[in-house]
């Protein structure tokens, strides 16, 4: 499998920690903003959906969006709960991560950091996105009081796409993660896995 992630996306990095996490080997083309890289997947259409990251299967299909990407290499797993239920628990966390989640934390965490964002990081839109994204962590927080895990009794998909993010808020985006000291625990946890990878790695 090859892999084009963006090294300094969230979304790139939770399918980076789920490869790794499980063991699983591919190759990995960095298509970094503004890199020739990435001109280079936009030309040659190896980017269906226009952004990273994207899976190339061995059969040379293409499979954009991480979240979809998470649950094709899940399927089988010990990171996809057995239980109906359960499973469909995790998947509301995931859909809650791309409809919620990164619309606050992510954005307010780009905004600051990739120069091309700059112009659109007024202090009231920035202002906005902080106290939406405190709203975000306030209910991962009340989720993780008094449980290991989002869903069930062991860490799964909906853990490894929250973590992505949810990891740099504070250096990134400017959250105040002393907050929330459930999710700091969580955070923990997840860091301890066998075979985790840092966003940096």
């Amino acid at each position: 499998m090859k892999l084009y992630s963006m090294p300094s996306s969230g979304n790139s990095y939770k399918v980076r920690l789920l490869l790794a996490l499980s063991g699983r080997a591919y190759t990995r083309e960095d298509v970094e903003y503004g890199s020739p890289a990435l001109e280079a997947a936009h030309r040659d259409g190896h980017l269906p959906f226009g952004k990273a990251p994207v899976l190339e299967l061995d059969d040379g299909q293409l499979l954009p969006e991480s979240n979809a990407i998470l649950c094709w290499l899940g399927e089988g797993t010990a990171f996809v709960p057995e239980d109906a239920l359960v499973r469909a628990e995790m998947l509301a966390w995931m859909f809650w991560e791309q409809n919620q989640h990164e619309g606050t934390i992510a954005v307010r965490a780009a905004l600051l950091t990739y120069e091309h964002r700059k112009a659109d990081a007024t202090p009231e839109r920035l202002a906005a996105l902080l106290d939406a994204g405190h709203r975000n962590l306030a209910v991962m927080e009340r989720r993780l009081s008094g449980r290991d895990w989002l869903v069930g009794d062991a860490v799964s998909l909906a853990d490894i796409c929250l973590y992505a993010y949810t990891h740099t808020a504070g250096s990134k985006g400017g959250f105040g993660m002393e907050r929330f000291p459930a999710i700091g625990g969580w955070l923990a946890r997840i860091a301890d896995l066998p075979g985790y990878v840092g966003l940096n790695d």
